[in-house]
């Protein structure tokens, strides 16, 4: 399968750039910039991009361009940072720009063939940089420029090494897919085969490799991600693959019947274990506060508990994961890789302890590509569309001790926040939200009598894939009608309030 590989230069839009190419039908990987223990020569590899960074050339430990990149004769684009650097590296000057552009520019095509094929004319495009080129290498020329900058597009003679110093990956630059497709199609020669059908072949046949006749443990969550790999993995090796779901008290209200259910009609009733561990987890966190000290009660707790059951099953080799590539990309520094990949936290010390192997088919794909995923398999739109939810469940949506009373109270108020924004458009749009019980009272008044109750508080989020999110600006009248659903039909809960704070600076969880 043709590939595009992206060099991570540090940039906060590289992940985009690779949703972006894929988007595009085209697979993408990100690799560190420095290229220790990889290989651009693999015939598969159509072209390279270069990603921004937050350092400017001539800066302290600025990262440097990796020779084999030019030397691989393969296409490449250099998106602001990626450009200079290939400017510099060839024999141009880039100096600290007089005055800087960013935001919104208007952008000046000289030249439309190339990665501007059939964009003639002005094209408004997202400018980011401090650097500015002051004169390009011998053999290249500008093919679009910007009212402060001569040289906003680039390409040499020979039609391989193109630039630019806009961002084509962000939503504000309009026409960026189509750049990004030109560079693909017309410069690269790629072919656009990453589709759910291939994925799911290509993935069947790598399980079956990999695991040959060894049996398979899934640890299920009931999650998108665990889910889709549970079905991908049994259509791949049948009966050699049994599922593990652990209820452990800390799930919203019905969730843990719906899972176990839905379950059992997609891969069989002998193929899905339901071990009912409430009271297991609920006493070890009696009188627990400290929100890391919950998680390691709760995954250690887990590990316990998945452990007992898997030992029933006999001799199993492997452990199936849901891991999904934010969390590879996460791992793996730009100064260097990483020798731990992030993992779910239930999950993370199961590998080691149980000695077994671990197989992650969803490994290299989008949150948005694994759900295209799970539709092609069939899996119910409930599940599909499930949001992300914490390991440790409920525990971290409550501020303070985790009590039996306390989770009836979120779970409530949790259910009333669901109901209500499905009933909105937003709905679709958000990536999660949710209720959190915060652990002080607040002084109410019904009818003649004083109140004294907990604090809820609503938090409902945007983002394309968690790293970061904006706060959803959901309607009056829906916040209106879960405050008022909430604070009536919720015992215990006298006042709600939204959480208006994007990630940065705050977390998406409280805890």
């Amino acid at each position: 399968m043709d590939k595009i590989v992206i060099l991570d230069f540090g940039s906060q839009y590289t992940q985009l750039i690779a949703r972006r190419v894929r988007e595009c039908q085209v697979y993408c990987e990100i690799w560190p910039y420095h290229l220790k223990g990889y290989d651009l020569n693999s015939p598969e590899i159509k072209g390279i991009i270069l990603s921004g960074s937050r350092y400017s050339i001539g800066d302290a430990n600025a990262p440097s361009l990796p020779p084999q990149v030019l030397e691989s004769g393969k296409p490449v684009l250099g998106i602001c940072y990626g450009m200079q650097l290939l400017v510099s590296t060839q024999g141009g000057k880039v100096v600290h720009a007089q005055s800087q552009e960013h935001g919104k520019a208007l952008l000046q095509v000289i030249e439309n063939r190339g990665i501007f094929e059939n964009l003639a004319g002005d094209i408004v495009c997202w400018m980011s940089q401090g650097g500015s080129v002051k004169e390009l290498p011998p053999g290249f020329r500008s093919i679009a420029r910007t009212e402060n900058y001569e040289y906003a597009a680039i390409r040499d003679e020979t039609g391989k090494i193109w630039g630019v110093q806009f961002h084509p990956e962000v939503s504000h630059t309009p026409l960026g897919r189509e750049i990004l497709s030109n560079f693909l199609f017309r410069i690269c020669a790629c072919r656009p085969e990453w589709t759910p059908e291939s994925i799911i072949k290509e993935q069947i046949q790598w399980i079956r490799n990999e695991v040959k006749e060894e049996k398979v443990v899934c640890a299920l969550s009931g999650g998108v991600d665990s889910v889709t790999a549970a079905v991908l993995t049994y259509r791949a090796i049948g009966e050699q693959l049994t599922c593990i779901f652990v209820d452990n008290g800390l799930l919203r209200k019905g969730e843990a019947e719906q899972v176990f259910s839905k379950m059992k009609e997609i891969l069989g009733k002998e193929r899905v274990i339901y071990k009912d561990a409430a009271e297991q987890f609920l006493s070890a966190l009696q009188g627990v506060v400290d929100p890391e000290e919950k998680r390691k009660i709760i995954g250690r707790t887990f590990v316990e508990v998945f452990e007992e059951e898997a030992k029933k099953l006999g001799d199993v080799s492997y452990l199936l994961q849901g891991t999904t590539y934010p969390d590879v990309i996460e791992s793996i520094s730009i100064y260097g890789p990483s020798v731990r990949i992030k993992t779910h936290h239930n999950v993370g010390g199961l590998p080691e302890h149980m000695q077994l192997k671990v197989i992650e088919p969803l490994r290299f794909l989008f949150k948005d590509e694994v759900r295209k995923l799970a539709v092609e398999l069939g899996i119910p739109e409930e599940i599909v569309w499930r949001q992300p939810f914490p390991g440790p469940g409920l525990a971290v949506r409550i501020i303070g001790e985790v009590t039996e009373d306390r989770l009836q109270i979120l779970r409530d108020m949790d259910f009333i926040i669901d109901q209500e924004l499905r009933k909105s458009p937003i709905y679709k749009k958000l990536w999660q939200s949710f209720g959190v019980l915060v652990p002080v009272r607040s002084v109410g008044v019904v009818g003649d009598e004083r109140t004294y109750k907990y604090v809820g508080v609503l938090r409902a989020v945007m983002s394309e894939d968690g790293m970061t999110a904006d706060w959803a600006r959901i309607s009056y009248d829906t916040m209106d009608a879960i405050a008022r659903r909430v604070v009536n039909e919720v015992a215990g809960i006298g006042r709600m309030v939204y959480d208006i704070t994007s990630k940065p600076p705050a977390t998406i969880e409280w805890e």
